[in-house]
């Protein structure tokens, strides 16, 4: 007996998910169409846009997918401490920023899009309301984190957050481009001065 609409639905949208990650992380953002995604997907253009309004609310659903995971392998992470002497903040750098070389390819493509939605106001709206979803969670790990290991926050725990992202977002940058020495060089810093002792 045929699948209803209703339990196709999740099955199409995993498709196109799927479909869609591996060539944004392949091509990039600009390069991939809709019709790459549903050519890939083995599905009709039909079908994206009875699940997806346009490729950007598809990225932002992959974005809110890979801010699950990312949350999810922190606490995870966290959940119990570390050796003596290793920074929770420098713990948290290596888990966010390059630990895999799809994870380098997915920063690639946020960053893109981050430029795509600085031109559309529209669209910066929608993406900052999901890295507000983001912020939330990693100011909530960071904290339990950083009071886990004796430590507080020097701002607070949202701004520490915001600050962390950006820092990271802006030390791969400069390793894609530079190599791994400079970020290196300047995380210590950047963390003696976000926390401090409790």
């Amino acid at each position: 007996m045929p699948k209803s609409p209703t339990k196709r639905r999740p099955i199409t949208r995993a498709a196109l998910t799927d479909s869609a990650l591996e060539l944004f992380l392949e091509k990039g953002f600009h390069a991939t169409s809709i019709s790459d995604i549903v050519e890939r997907a083995g599905l009709t253009r039909g079908a994206f846009y009875s699940n997806y309004r346009d490729k950007e609310e598809l990225f932002l659903a992959l974005y809110d997918a890979h801010t699950d995971r990312l949350l999810t392998e922190l606490r995870e992470a966290f959940a119990h401490r570390a050796e003596a002497g290793t920074h929770p903040l420098v713990r948290l750098h290596e888990r966010i920023t390059g630990r895999t070389p799809e994870e380098r390819q997915w920063f690639m493509a946020s960053m893109e899009f981050t430029l795509h939605a600085a031109r559309h106001p529209e669209i910066a709206r929608a993406l900052a309301g999901h890295e507000n979803r983001l912020t939330r969670g990693l100011a909530e790990v960071v904290s339990g984190a950083l009071a886990q290991e004796g430590y507080r926050s020097a701002v607070a725990p949202e701004d520490l957050a915001r600050l962390l992202v950006a820092a990271f977002e802006g030390l791969t940058a400069r390793e894609v481009v530079h190599g791994a020495d400079e970020p290196a060089r300047l995380l210590p810093q950047l963390l003696d001065a976000l926390s401090e002792p409790a």
